[in-house]
């Protein structure tokens, strides 16, 4: 048995429907309700649900399915009790709701409308309606002795992967393969990428990117003796935004090494003259006058201060754009400390400006 529940704003349609000539088998029960076409239901749920004007979602749809081996073995009153105790331990006693039976399809289920406003004006609190409704359907198969759906669905993936137990031996091994190699290479960056790629190929396994319409990749493919894979069967460390993840976290780490050790050697090299430069000034350096030889000398120094953290820069910027292929590292957000510093600045200069007017 399997049960399903959903909240709806359209209770006059759900009823038209559940009492629709061709669909219906039995009415079952009528809980607190004197009518019993869908007009009258309708009408009696509406006097109740408008007491709560703010809750959109004013019905319950809850569908149970039987299987078709115990369909055989229920009677009449066995499906009423059914029935009555999935909406008592859905907690709808003080609800009101209608039961019918379909066999409109090759399995007998039934079918519950639920006013979701009970008769003290309480709505009906529908968090994790549905995993309640498979919970309640698994304890009623389970006192009843009817078939559990969680029970057959398993048992059936068991007999998908008997029925070719080749392809579960194969992606086995491509699973042991692959998260061998990665646990091998994933810290090295770059590198690392290299080497997991090449060991794949040595190892036999083909990575192919699968595309859309319009070129975009969107996934990847495993090959390995004639058996194909999604990347989800794998594992999800190897989708295709996955996979680039694992080697952009090393790549940011070297372009932030590179960079940094860029910028030291430009502090350095410029301390190390301002240094040698020392001496006691009475007029400030920017006002002072400085000999052409002077600034000859400081703008060669600084053009190849320049040029040292340029050529880090750009080899950092190589590193990164040198990845191809899978890994196509992005910038993922704005520099908040930089933006914080712009922002502190354009503040300061407001307030002198304010103070300036004497506001």
């Amino acid at each position: 048995m399997i049960g399903k529940c959903k909240a709806i704003a359209h209770g006059s349609n759900a009823l038209e429907y559940i009492f629709r000539e061709g669909k219906l088998d039995k009415a079952l029960l009528f809980h607190n309700l004197c009518g019993t076409t869908p007009k009258e239901i309708y009408e009696e749920m509406k006097m109740v649900s408008d007491y709560n004007t703010r809750c959109r979602n004013k019905f319950l749809r809850i569908e149970i399915g039987i299987a078709p081996q115990d369909e055989k073995r229920l009677s009449l009153a066995s499906v009423r009790n059914l029935a009555s105790n999935f909406a008592i331990r859905m907690e709808l006693a003080n609800h009101q709701w209608v039961a019918v039976t379909h066999k409109d399809t090759d399995n007998m289920h039934i079918h519950i409308i639920a006013n979701r406003i009970n008769l003290y004006g309480e709505v009906y609190d529908t968090t994790f309606v549905s995993n309640r409704a498979a919970r309640v359907a698994e304890e009623l198969s389970r006192k009843y002795g009817l078939t559990i759906a969680k029970e057959v669905k398993a048992e059936r993936t068991h007999q998908k992967a008997k029925a070719n137990p080749t392809r579960e031996q194969t992606k086995q091994q491509v699973q042991k393969i692959c998260y061998t190699l990665l646990d091998r290479y994933k810290g090295p960056g770059i590198a690392g990428y290299s080497m997991f790629l090449y060991s794949l190929s040595k190892s036999g396994v083909t990575i192919e990117r699968l595309k859309n319409k319009q070129g975009k990749v969107y996934g990847l493919k495993f090959s390995y003796n004639g058996q194909c894979f999604k990347a989800s069967e794998i594992g999800r460390e190897f989708g295709y935004h996955s996979l680039q993840k694992n080697f952009e976290i090393a790549n940011k780490a070297e372009t932030k090494k590179t960079i940094t050790k860029a910028h030291t050697i430009a502090d350095k090299t410029t301390k190390n003259k301002v240094q040698s430069d020392t001496g006691y000034q009475l007029v400030p350096p920017s006002r002072s006058y400085t000999s052409p030889a002077n600034t000859n000398e400081s703008s060669s120094i600084a053009q190849a201060v320049g040029n040292v953290a340029s050529t880090a820069i750009n080899a950092a910027e190589e590193i990164i754009s040198g990845a191809g292929g899978l890994i196509n590292p992005q910038t993922h957000g704005d520099d908040y400390a930089e933006t914080a510093w712009q922002h502190r600045l354009r503040n300061q200069a407001k307030k002198k400006k304010k103070r300036g007017r004497g506001l």
